[in-house]
């Protein structure tokens, strides 16, 4: 467990872990509650205009909002600590901004368009990886020359260490964009190719040893990409899958020595904890043939299994070395697998874990030289919603004061359901596709009531309204949270897209560095005559106005001029009238 207790903005009276309910009935406690907020949001308004020298980038796989709440209450029962009240790790950022998450063609995304937005800076359409969406689907002739180049490339090139960490195989689609430019996601080795596509295209993991010479620090899953199926698993008995004979490891290992360079490879979690970081200068992790296992089954592994925080804290101390800095990607990943399997148990535990790790990424760092962001790519289709009380077991059924919750079928419900996929189980009178019987549809069998099971189970599957194999991606906006440099930028609803292009800002790398050079004055913003102005915009408006009314006064001083011109005129016009009108006087009395 990771709590730290006094970065905790909301307090707890508690006594054994528990709340304390009486507490809660006085106004007292909730005036300290939003007291200590409002300090917080206060000590806010400071904002870091420094340049970072690091960036950490979170993406939790089919983290919605509903994850990141249900998620909340989750890990804080989990560790006996209340429920609603605890603030996750990632809660503590100061700045929280909401992502738009459809695709070029897609109003739901999948992981590859929304991943291209969210490390390459464009949008582009389902299924392509850090290509614009002018290249199709599994037609490689259209990729050529529509590449799009990632944040993390950005980064290496500008002289940075970079680093991958992933709970999915390496080659996944959510850090796959990072590195790689395919127009099918699912080339995760050329076993997954037709003979015209591996001439025409290259894989995702040989694209991935071609792109490791940016790469410091990579861990994950996905060995069975990297050698020939010629070859057993180190871990299993099975084959590994490429069928070109590469032993991509191998090849790395010798391209990294040909340049005087120590990589290290470990497939296990002892190797890990076991390797000198100080000696090593490239290291790569894969510790599952495919997919890393959920957290929940993670210490089942014989072999041995980090978790994502101890991945996510060996690859700081890899990056850290490097004194101009570093960008580091760590995906959540089976947050998603979860959610699609309707089992919310391990959606949440995976989460846990993953904030777990965000706790050690900000525990490792310093904001005012290191951003940290985390978002999401996508939503999913599980809901929260019943008549649960206070502190009721975020896995249990739903009760309320008078008993369990009954829906009209005189069953009851659990308060984590999802919109869709295999966990149906009502009426149905279609169960057959494609000739074969669908096992997750149960042909005018009733639903089942949650109250007759246990629903706290590992791999209990949460209850669904339509029946699909697989659920389906949520099309809803997903959060962005961030601290540190520049992380004021996050404000609002925002296209995915633009988050790329803020840590660019952020680490002066791409192309619009204008603002990291000597002398550059940052915008800024001020409350200029009742609205909010760019500094730069307020200056260039006060200038226009002190020009015009300088051009105002000199006008006004002529008029006056002009004015003063004229009575002298008038006054010396009237006075040569009165010297006449006097002169013909006098000269008329003397002729008399």
């Amino acid at each position: 467990m990771i709590i730290r207790w006094w970065n905790v903005i909301v307090f707890v009276n508690a006594v054994n872990g528990k709340r304390d309910s009486t507490a809660e009935a006085s106004k007292k406690y909730w005036n300290e509650i939003a007291s200590q907020e409002l300090h917080h949001a206060l000590r806010g308004e400071i904002l870091n205009r420094n340049i970072a020298k690091n960036v950490i980038l979170f993406i939790g796989d089919g983290m919605g909002i509903s994850t990141q709440t249900a998620g909340r209450i989750f890990k804080a029962q989990k560790y006996g600590l209340g429920g609603e009240e605890i603030p996750l790790a990632m809660d503590k950022l100061p700045h929280v901004a909401l992502s738009r998450t459809y695709s070029v063609d897609r109003q739901i995304p999948d992981e590859a368009d929304t991943a291209t937005a969210i490390l390459c800076g464009i949008k582009t359409k389902s299924k392509l990886l850090a290509l614009t969406g002018r290249a199709h689907h599994e037609l490689c002739r259209t990729g050529k020359g529509r590449d799009v180049q990632s944040v993390l490339i950005d980064a290496s090139s500008a002289g940075k260490s970079t680093g991958i960490v992933t709970t999915k195989r390496i080659v996944d689609s959510t850090v796959a964009a990072a590195y790689a430019h395919s127009v099918s996601d699912k080339w995760y080795s050329d076993a997954r190719m037709t003979v015209s596509q591996r001439f025409n295209c290259k894989d995702i993991a040989m694209q991935f040893y071609e792109a490791s010479v940016n790469i410091t620090v990579a861990l994950g899953g996905g060995r069975k990409y990297m050698f020939p199926n010629t070859m057993l698993d180190t871990e299993y008995e099975q084959f590994n899958e490429r069928q070109d004979g590469n032993n991509l490891i191998e090849m790395w290992e010798n391209r990294e020595r040909s340049k005087g360079l120590n990589p290290i490879y470990v497939w296990n979690k002892t190797a890990l904890d076991r390797m000198d970081i100080k000696s090593t200068d490239r290291l790569i992790g894969l510790f599952e043939p495919d997919d890393m296992r959920y957290e929940l089954n993670r210490t089942q592994d014989v072999a041995g299994e980090p978790s994502i925080a101890e991945m996510t804290s060996k690859a700081l101390a890899m990056l850290q070395k490097n004194e101009k800095g570093y960008l580091l990607l760590v995906e959540g990943g089976r947050v998603d697998d979860s959610h699609h399997d309707n089992v919310a148990h391990q959606a949440l535990n995976d989460f846990a874990a993953f904030d777990d790790a965000i706790e050690t990424a900000m525990g490792a760092t310093s904001p005012e030289d290191t951003m940290i962001i985390v978002t999401s790519d996508h939503g999913n289709v599980m809901t929260f919603g019943s008549l649960s009380k206070r502190g009721e077991n975020i896995l249990g059924v739903s009760t309320t004061e008078s008993g369990h919750s009954m829906a009209y079928d005189e069953k009851s419900m659990t308060s984590l359901q999802y919109g869709n996929g295999p966990g149906y189980k009502g009426y149905s009178k279609s169960p057959d596709r494609n000739g074969r019987r669908l096992p997750y549809v149960k042909q005018l069998t009733p639903r089942l009531d949650p109250n007759s099971t246990d629903t706290a189970a590992a791999e209990y599957q949460q209850q669904s309204a339509v029946p699909l194999e697989y659920a389906t991606h949520g099309g809803e906006d997903v959060p962005i949270l961030a601290s540190g440099p520049m992380s004021h930028l996050f404000h609002g609803v925002h296209e995915q897209h633009y988050i790329a292009h803020v840590i660019r800002y952020a680490l002066c790398i791409g192309d619009d560095t204008k603002h990291c050079e000597e002398g550059y004055k940052s915008p800024g913003i001020v409350a200029y005559l009742g609205g909010i102005l760019y500094v730069t915009e307020a200056e260039r408006m006060l200038r226009t106005q002190f020009i015009c009314i300088i051009v105002l006064s000199v006008l006004l001083f002529l008029a006056l001029l002009g004015i003063i011109y004229l009575y002298r005129q008038a006054k010396a016009s009237a006075n040569s009238q009165l010297d006449q009108h006097a002169s013909q006087e006098i000269d008329l009395s003397i002729t008399r």
